[in-house]
């Protein structure tokens, strides 16, 4: 018997969708981040490995967001495509959709694990892990344990978008959540109980990582609007074309940090060997640190502004694939108020609270140069946050609408062309200030363009002529 559709996308209000999908979502990703910056608050406050430790998490951490950026294009691109199907009535391209994602996932967490295994030393090498020998050591236990988990990592972060365009936000959230649970309360054990250092944070993160893949594996025998049968795992190639370029905005926006922290991590080394405190080889390796843990509270942001607007996929889609464009904008407007709001408040805790920020990571333990520099990072890197959650929700809800080719290309251009190329080039002027100029220099120019993208998007949306029976 078939089970209940997803009709109910078109008729409730666009508030109370957005509150359904969104929050399911936010606190999905949050965990998802909770993950890397959990280890470090643990990891920082344990006094046999402090800042050398803080340093080779930064180091490891862009190379975990290597994997969940393969993760989000296989699932977001799915739960995209899945949501278009069910609006306009498709369910066998929706099915189908899903058990080829599957079959993608899992291949290409295996292929990540064995080149990460094969290529460590180098790897580590390329993202600053060699800024001093006991940031290189701490890196290389760090990143081989790490390693181990990246296939149930990889399944469970994309999985989740898929549950969610099943009409189970909920469930998404739970999952996510069972496994961040089983992370915090291992930390402390394998860390300050069992004194397990870097392999210990690493193998809770692992031990959650499998509590959510293996929820994710129930739910998929037990999904309402679809259903998965032997003909879903059949290799479709047309169909993979046309998914997998609807996930390519949210690879970028995660493959960019991989890039844009290659950069920054090198610039990092290079300049701070010039700087008269950070080139001595005992305070060497705070700039990488606190760079890092600035980055993790900028993902926290992040993860809040993209959790809304990918929340909001399923409702987009369906609306789109049903013909109802007056819906759409709808929520197109209350997404970028939002949005703008969690920015403000995100700009006014780091300009307020900065020392209070970096005490979370062990600044006890460590001298008063890592603290200063931590007040100046926080303020400056994300002066200009309110602008990076605007983008980010433009770029995503361009994917929504299903426009991958404009979606990718303005986070290429914001990602890529401006994130990388600013963070090469302002260090040659400012030293290691130019590291931390480089992200409000980069949201600003992106903005100017999101600007044009918003009011081109509100007039094609104003054009539709359909119904407006729905509640809105």
């Amino acid at each position: 018997m078939e089970q209940k559709s997803n009709a109910f996308l078109e008729t409730e209000k666009i508030s109370t969708l957005m509150r359904k999908y969104a929050i399911p979502c936010i606190i999905s990703l949050l965990v998802a981040a909770l993950y890397n910056i959990v280890d470090q608050i643990f990891i920082a406050n344990a006094s046999y490995l402090g800042s050398y430790g803080n340093a080779a998490n930064t180091v490891v951490f862009p190379l975990t967001v290597v994997a969940l950026a393969i993760a989000v294009m296989i699932g977001d691109g799915c739960c995209a495509f899945v949501s278009l199907c069910l609006g306009a009535g498709r369910k066998e391209d929706a099915h189908k959709s899903i058990g080829n994602a599957i079959i993608l996932c899992v291949a290409a967490g295996i292929i990540l694990t064995l080149i990460y295994l094969i290529f460590m030393e180098g790897i580590l090498t390329l993202f600053g892990g060699r800024v001093n020998e006991e940031t290189f050591v701490n890196s290389k236990e760090y990143f081989f344990w790490i390693t181990i988990g990246v296939p149930f990592y990889m399944f469970g972060q994309a999985m989740n978008p898929i549950i969610r365009s099943d009409g189970s936000p909920k469930f998404a959230m739970v999952s996510t959540l069972a496994g961040a649970a089983v992370n915090i309360v291992l930390d402390p054990i394998f860390i300050f109980g069992l004194h397990w250092g870097m392999k210990g944070a690493a193998i809770a993160t692992i031990m959650g990582q499998i509590l959510t893949a293996i929820l994710s594996i129930w739910y998929l025998f037990n999904m309402k609007a679809v259903k998965l049968g032997k003909s879903s795992f059949k290799i479709t190639g047309s169909l993979i074309k046309r998914f997998i370029p609807l996930g390519i905005c949210s690879f970028l926006s995660q493959i960019s940090l991989v890039a844009a922290m290659a950069a920054i991590n090198n610039m990092i080394q290079k300049y701070g060997r010039l700087d008269s405190i950070f080139g001595q080889e005992e305070y060497a390796q705070i700039p990488m640190a606190v760079v890092g843990i600035v980055m993790k509270f900028f993902q926290i942001v992040i993860s809040i502004t993209v959790g809304m607007a990918a929340g909001c996929i399923p409702i987009v889609g369906y609306n789109m694939g049903a013909g109802r464009k007056d819906r759409a904008k709808e929520l197109f407007t209350k997404l970028l108020l939002t949005e703008a709001l969690v920015g403000f408040i995100a700009m006014l805790i780091v300009e307020i609270f900065p020392r209070q920020l970096i005490t979370l990571f062990g600044a006890a333990n460590e001298s008063v140069y890592y603290t200063d520099f931590a007040v100046k990072s926080f303020r400056i890197y994300l002066s200009m946050i309110i602008l990076a959650c605007v983008n980010k929700a433009t770029f995503i809800y361009l994917q929504s609408l299903g426009k991958a080719f404009a979606s990718t290309m303005l986070s290429l251009v914001r990602e890529v062309v401006f994130g990388v190329g600013f963070a090469l080039l302002l260090p040659i002027y400012f030293g290691l200030d130019g590291v931390l100029y480089s992200m409000p220099v980069s949201d600003v120019l992106t903005f100017i363009i999101s600007v044009i993208v918003i009011i081109y998007s509100y007039r094609e949306l104003g054009s539709n002529k359909g119904s407006n029976k729905a509640l809105n």
